[in-house]
């Protein structure tokens, strides 16, 4: 991919603002008019009312019209603390056609930054490879949101050639090195050498370290799911380079397509089960399927938390 200019970069930035406020505004509005009211959307000036805190701050004409206790929340106000990790191995490179999965986590991230920012939340990131690339602190002001945008432009104009992923040992340090009791938010394709038996079992480890640390977590599984999953190809020779490693392959994808699918079936069976074991969030996120289950599954887990 071609370097940016400046002038590109900040038509690109301002296009990622753009973006990350329509995915966020139509999602909200899509949460009013639907028939379960699940959530509360009243996310810039109140929030529900706790037993036990001062009554000073109740909205005492939002209760007569709602039924509800929300109090007023003010700009200080933190509600959660959130961390996101994007995974820029080069795997998430994939595919060179249309949108990738990295393009699609950058698109995501932003979306959720925006939503934390109209919620007050505090929210940090962190982009890792085979190592911690770069990570912030966590904060809710707009400086801050516009701040990381501009990171994540920098990273989405140049993405990495021939990296591998080293999850493991980032998410051993972000159990660390974070404030406990914050929501950590993973955005991977999780394919750490994955049909390795033990690799599974060091990345399962890792994610209990989270766990035991007090995070709560969600991995949004990146995919391409046509292509990743179901080996989606025709039904002739193909050739395949492995973006990481660089490794090459010639074959019929139809004759691998059973023992492959297989194979990984029982990789995500087994991270499907330690994720059960550790109650964390696994969801999946084909990049054709765009942005809404993204914030859907990410408010689920937030209102389990307040």
């Amino acid at each position: 991919m071609p370097k940016l200019n400046e002038d590109q970069q900040i038509r690109q930035l301002a296009n990622l603002e753009l973006l990350a406020r329509q995915v966020v505004e139509g999602f909200i509005t899509g949460l009013h008019q639907s028939p379960f009211h699940g959530f509360s959307v009243e996310f810039a000036e109140h929030r529900l009312y706790n037993n036990g805190e001062s009554v000073k701050n109740i909205d005492w004409k939002l209760l007569a019209r709602t039924d509800k206790l929300f109090v007023k929340q003010f700009e200080e106000e933190t509600n959660l603390r959130c961390f996101l990790l994007l995974d820029t191995s080069s795997s998430m490179n994939f595919p060179e056609a249309g949108t990738n999965k990295l393009q699609f986590s950058v698109y995501a991230i932003a979306s959720l930054m925006y939503l934390f920012k109209k919620q007050r939340d505090a929210f940090g990131l962190c982009m890792f490879s085979d190592k911690i690339d770069w990570i912030s602190a966590a904060k809710s002001t707009t400086t801050h949101l516009f701040y990381l945008y501009a990171e994540l432009e920098k990273m989405y104009a140049s993405p990495k050639a021939n990296t591998q992923t080293n999850i493991t040992n980032v998410l051993h340090h972000i159990a660390q090195e974070i404030h406990q009791r914050s929501l950590v938010i993973i955005f991977s394709d999780m394919l750490e050498n994955n049909l390795d038996a033990g690799k599974q079992q060091a990345l399962f480890a890792a994610i209990q370290h989270l766990k035991f640390n007090k995070h709560e977590v969600v991995i949004f599984n990146v995919t391409d799911k046509q292509k990743e999953l179901e080996l989606n190809f025709d039904n002739r020779p193909h050739h395949f380079v492995d973006i990481e490693s660089g490794d090459e392959l010639k074959v019929n994808p139809a004759r691998i397509r059973d023992a492959y699918k297989a194979s990984l079936k029982e990789y995500r069976h087994q991270l499907e089960l330690k994720c059960a074991q550790y109650h964390i969030d696994l969801v999946d996120a084909d990049i054709h399927e765009g942005y809404h289950h993204i914030l859907n599954a990410y408010l689920v887990k937030r209102n389990k938390m307040i």
